[in-house]
């Protein structure tokens, strides 16, 4: 199997075409050039690629813009959420099925259900799309749920040609034991019923910058997936840094090593590039500390705290008390320094007693801030609140100790004032956001979740003990995808005294 082989594969006539392509070995690259050379040939209907998250939706419609009237690429949830609303009465949806989705409790989950349900009992629907999409290229199917899959097949069914790229070792996405030994099994699945199974397997994305890296992180993946063990002790190979550092944080979540073993860690600071890649967003906010916040948290397109605050503001709607509370909450999701216990509680009993006892100092700023909630007790308020926040955080040295370490978190929080209803300025600014692609800064700390389908120059993967990397299924996927995010070095911050069982050392 080759790029030769997977490309003419790709261009046969075979309804089902399906690939294993690890991170790095032209996946993308493959998926659209076969894109460009089809779609401009498919008279009335259109080339759908679905991918699963809006980076990988970025990276596509880079490579296809010339062909925009020709290609549709949207993540699976879009699609399932234009289908669920053009059937939302017969679903029991309201009108804006989008908001209901970020709203309900595992909302894309319900709705996924729903369309797959639906489709499977009117296949009459899934004719009509397959006539608009006579083909469709599925990126990172690896990440598709049972119902997701099922919809996709759907379409396979009633005569799309599918174009199906995974890799089961980038399974990252939090699965029960069960929910991920069937994910297994579909995959299996799949490709016992594909007409054309092939492999990518040459790294090109380290072609040109760092060749023996990319051929070290191929047998790094193969020996994770083959429930073996990374070899450290041996000749490293060109652009691989080991680094032993102990973490003495007491903190669970925290990070901390003696000013000895910080050094080397600091000095890679220096590097024009540099993606930290940890395994929390607890950790991910402590590792921004332990730089002395000069690398801002890559937050990624997806702001779960802010979808969480829409969905509390629209619940409690009148209710100060309970506003300033979620308030609160989405504060501690994205800041710190606003715990209940530092002024958080103070804040909230402001609120609930309606700002009418004199106070002093501090109290009197938290009681301006509550302020805004209780004269206006909806989104507006909170943004409002928020705002003022950030002007005490900049101006007040009583709140010096407050610190956004998701900044366009907070901004967009802040944003939701200006819109009448919460629901629509969540949608609005999301779509903002996907059509200004978001790109991360230079330096930056990331969860190895939210840098999936990144690439930089220089990564740095940190703390690699038994905590963060157990043998687990999902620690040697977790550990495969932090490693192949490099293109050029990689430093692996390691413990001796807590080792990873991934390694050995």
């Amino acid at each position: 199997m080759s790029d030769a082989t997977v490309a003419q594969a790709l261009r046969s006539t075979v309804r089902l075409v399906v690939v294993e392509a690890p991170g790095g070995c032209g996946k993308t690259y493959q998926g659209a050039s076969y894109a460009r050379d089809v779609a401009p040939a498919l008279g009335e209907g259109r080339l759908l690629i679905l991918t699963h998250t809006n980076a990988a939706c970025d990276v596509f419609a880079g490579r296809t813009r010339d062909l925009n009237r020709r290609v549709e690429i949207r993540t699976i949830d879009g699609l399932i959420i234009e289908i669920a609303g053009a059937y939302r009465h017969s679903l029991g949806l309201p009108e804006d099925v989008g908001a209901w989705a970020r709203r309900a409790s595992k909302g894309y989950d319900l709705l996924g259900e729903k369309v797959a349900r639906l489709l499977s009992r009117h296949p009459a629907i899934t004719d009509c799309l397959a006539q608009r999409y006579p083909i469709v290229v599925c990126d990172e199917h690896q990440d598709a749920s049972a119902d997701q899959h099922t919809i996709v097949m759907a379409l396979h069914r009633s005569g799309s040609r599918l174009r199906v790229f995974a890799d089961p070792m980038q399974m990252i996405f939090t699965r029960t034991k069960v929910q991920s030994a069937a994910a297994e099994k579909r995959w299996a699945d799949l490709k016992a019923a594909a007409d054309r199974f092939e492999e990518l397997n040459h790294p090109h994305r380290w072609e040109h910058s760092q060749p023996e890296l990319g051929a070290w992180v191929l047998a790094a993946r193969a020996a994770l997936r083959d429930g073996g063990r990374i070899d450290l002790t041996g000749n490293l190979p060109a652009g691989l840094t080991v680094h032993a550092a102990e973490n003495i944080s007491q903190q669970p979540s925290g990070f901390r090593v003696t000013a000895d073993e910080s050094r080397a860690i600091y000095a890679r600071v220096n590097a024009p590039s540099l993606l930290v890649l940890t395994g929390q967003n607890d950790r991910a906010t402590a590792l921004r500390a332990f730089f002395n916040r000069r690398l801002p948290i890559w937050e990624g397109h997806i702001r779960e705290g802010l979808s969480t605050l829409v969905a509390h503001c629209v619940a409690h709607q009148g209710n100060p008390e309970a506003l300033a509370l979620g308030t609160v909450a989405f504060l501690g999701s994205v800041a710190s320094g606003f715990s209940p216990t530092a002024v958080g509680n103070r804040f909230v009993l402001e609120a609930q007693q309606g700002c009418v006892k004199p106070c002093k100092g501090k109290p009197q700023h938290l009681q301006a801030m509550a302020r805004h909630i209780v004269q206006c007790p909806d989104h507006r308020g909170v943004a409002h609140a928020l705002d003022h926040l950030r002007s005490l955080a900049a101006n007040e040295a009583a709140f010096a100790d407050v610190h956004v370490h998701h900044t366009r978190e907070f901004a967009e929080a802040i944003q939701l004032g200006q819109f009448e209803s919460a629901d629509d300025g969540l949608a609005e600014i999301a779509r903002r956001r996907t059509h200004t692609r978001p790109q991360p800064p230079m330096k930056a700390i990331s969860t190895i979740h939210k840098a999936k389908g990144l690439e930089f120059e220089n990564v740095m993967v940190l703390p690699c003990d038994a905590d963060n990397f157990s043998n687990t299924k999902a620690s040697r996927a977790r550990l495969y995808v932090a490693l192949s995010r490099a293109t050029h070095s990689l430093m692996l911050v390691v413990s001796k005294t807590k080792p990873s069982p991934l390694f050995k050392l």
